[in-house]
């Protein structure tokens, strides 16, 4: 694919010198994102290819992109985790993980354990994947650890082993926590299972549903209020809301977008990503890093 100065924020992220103690994230389209703590690099549900508009090409929902990746999956180096939310392919996608693999022998893979067969028929390495379950711990040093959580991709959907198919990450690195939900909606215990974290920054998506999209397959997930009010309840001061922008029938439009970033600034800071852009946390706060100067909005 065809690349352009889009590919900024993800390479800048990896090659930029983050205060200690600092979190730097790239949103890398959809719900993927690129995370740097001290010399630690991982990718959270990457989706870089054109899997689902090969899948679906001629079909009512042809899933072409409207965003190009940010970066090519072979050019990403250095990565120590990609953690997969669930087995949807613009969350497990196929084609940019066997290029992730192959390009970083060292790379771990944590997928929910239900869908740990679906990761090794992508040729994962085995000896490399690891599979977890909401209420587990995965401690990939000292300080720095992967809880899973669960997720209602509409529902909670358990295998015959009682295993959630759809899972959430809170990490904790260092002193940052940041919360990335996976896709879900909003269901009853979710606040009292994020709470005692302290989660400072979550990773929402906000691409909605409705009986339509539900109707034909395609499960949906918070609205954009729905995602602040979670932030609200649970006590978690920035949002960072994703999975819109790639795909015309399932997206949030700018008008909902902008919207929710006046509905938040009484109470919480909401930071739009754009693939260009490195998002900040540090002990100060959240803030997105536009160029090589900080700007002074620190929350």
């Amino acid at each position: 694919m065809k690349q352009t100065e889009l590919n900024v924020g993800v390479k800048r992220l990896f090659n930029t010198e983050l205060e200690p103690g600092t979190v730097g994230l790239a949103w890398l389209g959809q719900a993927g994102f690129a995370l740097r703590y001290d010399n630690l690099r991982m990718l959270i549900d990457p989706y870089l290819s054109d899997h689902l508009a090969k899948k679906y090409r001629g079909q009512p929902f042809s899933h072409v992109r409207l965003m190009e990746p940010p970066i090519e999956a072979e050019e990403l180096g250095g990565i120590d985790l990609v953690l997969c939310t669930h087995g949807h392919s613009d969350h497990m996608d196929p084609d940019a993980l066997a290029k992730i693999a192959s390009h970083n022998s060292s790379c771990r893979f944590l997928v929910p354990r239900s869908e740990m067969l679906k990761a090794k028929g992508l040729g994962l390495p085995e000896k490399k994947l690891i599979g977890i379950d909401a209420g587990e711990n995965f401690n990939l040093a000292p300080g720095i650890s992967v809880t899973a959580t669960r997720a209602a991709h509409e529902d909670l959907r358990l295998n015959e082993n009682g295993e959630s198919f759809f899972l959430g990450y809170v990490l904790k690195l260092g002193d940052r926590v940041v919360y990335h939900s996976g896709d879900t909606i909003p269901f009853e215990g979710l606040v009292e299972e994020l709470a005692p974290h302290q989660i400072e920054i979550a990773l929402l998506p906000v691409n909605g549903r409705d009986d339509y999209r539900t109707s034909h397959g395609i499960p949906g997930n918070m609205t954009c209020t729905e995602a602040r009010n979670l932030c609200l309840a649970a006590e978690i001061p920035h949002l960072v809301p994703h999975h819109f922008g790639m795909f015309d029938f399932n997206t949030a439009d700018d008008i909902e977008l902008n919207d929710l970033k006046l509905a938040c600034r009484e109470q919480l800071t909401c930071l739009r990503p754009e693939v260009n852009q490195i998002i900040v946390l540090s002990p100060r706060g959240a803030c997105i890093l536009q160029s090589q100067v900080i700007e002074e909005n620190w929350v």
